[in-house]
């Protein structure tokens, strides 16, 4: 049987080391209960059996070819996270919830993640520190929310709004690709019918054009010079734009690149003003989710500001919060925010803190937010649409005018 090592604390409070013999960590945790002992750390010794076998999975050899994915899915962690938050409100302490979640998991690579951060969690780390170490796992927001239902002790609550916002996020994500799903397929259809008159029909008609001794509209020569272009150098330009292609993506995955991509988005027509409105949003929850908590200002805005999720508006709530620490109001210090915060929002601010309910407000106006945002992200997508199909129709109309432009000059040198 294997053998633990363990650190606790007595129900004296004294720091308590030894072993124990147990089928497996579970039971050990149960023995410890049992003695009244609150678990610090709890380790399989090494050397044994059953520590080597342990240790096995988390290389996941031995797995089936399909079963060794070590990428954990949005529905899975959903769903850990919706499931966590349930224990936890049910009062079942962070360690057992933990190793029901190991126990329920059915895909491997979930499995191998849930262990490993319970490990971690047993091991005296904190949940969002251990969420952290897996960055490709937990995204940032997702960490700073943790981390702020840590600091405030209501990481139930936290679990169940990151669950709904994961909900909300995908719901939205399955309106917009079902709206762009029809354009798309005309694109891709468009692009498809579009190579083939500049590989296959414009040249013909580019011979029987050149036998008449007269020059082609301008229009129809910038269609001729693409279809020479692809039929001669259509491979390396291929080639070219995937690795363009390539080197911007890895630019915008640098920090600079990144800020560049995050400002550029937030100056966006359309996209730009939901992106500052559910940042907002979230901000505005966090901050007073942390207050009526009873976490300092100072504190939940440090905390709040990393659930942001853009480093340019985070980079300018951090400005603000060095005017908190100084003294100044928070309506006055989120006044250069005016990318994020409009002004009628600053204003119900600034009210709000004199009357000391600024919890209350920053949840109210985050509530109103959301519902505006919502309206306005379904006018986005219903506009998305048409918007599409009036650019394809542009695109193909103009190829089919520069071809039928010749008709029209041929005719015309005929007479």
């Amino acid at each position: 049987m294997p053998v633990f090592q363990y650190k606790a604390v007595a129900a004296s409070g004294a720091i308590a080391e030894g072993q124990l013999e147990a089928a497996g960590r579970p039971e050990a945790f149960q023995k410890m209960a049992g003695l009244g002992l609150r678990p610090i750390n709890l380790a399989e010794k090494a050397g044994t059996a059953a520590a080597k076998a342990a240790a096995a999975p988390t290389s996941m050899e031995g797995l089936p070819f399909g079963a060794r994915s070590t990428r954990v899915s949005a529905r899975m962690l959903e769903n850990f996270t919706r499931l966590l938050s349930s224990l936890l409100a049910a009062g079942v302490p962070l360690s057992r919830a933990m190793v029901i979640l190991f126990k329920e998991a059915t895909a491997p690579a979930a499995k191998l993640k849930w262990k490993e951060l319970h490990d971690l969690v047993i091991d005296g780390m904190s949940l969002a520190d251990a969420m952290a170490k897996s960055p490709k796992v937990f995204p940032r927001v997702y960490v700073a929310m943790v981390q702020a239902g840590e600091t405030g002790g209501f990481l139930d609550l936290v679990l169940a709004q990151i669950a709904d916002f994961q909900a909300r996020e995908k719901e939205m994500r399955s309106k917009v690709m079902t709206a762009m799903l029809y354009p798309t397929i005309l694109l891709v259809l468009a692009l498809g019918v579009v190579v083939f008159l500049l590989t296959f029909f414009i040249p013909k008609f580019q011979t029987i054009f050149s036998g008449f001794g007269k020059s082609l509209p301008v229009a129809t020569q910038i269609v001729v010079g693409a279809s020479h272009a692809v039929r001669s150098y259509g491979f390396f330009v291929l080639m070219g734009v995937i690795l363009i292609g390539f080197l911007v993506r890895n630019w915008f995955a640098s920090e600079k690149g990144r800020r560049a991509w995050e400002g550029l988005i937030l100056r966006a027509p359309l996209v730009g003003p939901l992106v500052a409105q559910f940042a907002m949003a979230r901000f505005c929850r966090m901050l007073g989710t942390l207050l009526g908590a009873g976490v300092p200002l100072v504190q939940g805005l440090n905390v709040a500001r990393k659930s942001i999720g853009n480093q340019v508006l985070v980079d300018a709530v951090s400005n603000s919060i060095e005017r908190v620490q100084e003294g100044a109001q928070l309506g006055t210090s989120l006044s250069d925010c005016r990318g994020l915060f409009p002004g009628s929002v600053l204003e119900m601010i600034a009210v709000a803190e004199e009357s000391g309910k600024l919890d209350v407000e920053l949840v109210r106006i985050a509530n109103v937010t959301e519902g505006d945002l919502d309206r306005e992200l379904k006018t986005a997508v219903a506009f998305a649409e048409p918007l599409m199909l009036f650019l394809i129709a542009g695109f193909i109309g103009t190829i089919f005018i520069s071809m039928v432009l010749p008709i029209f000059t041929m005719q015309e040198y005929i007479k």
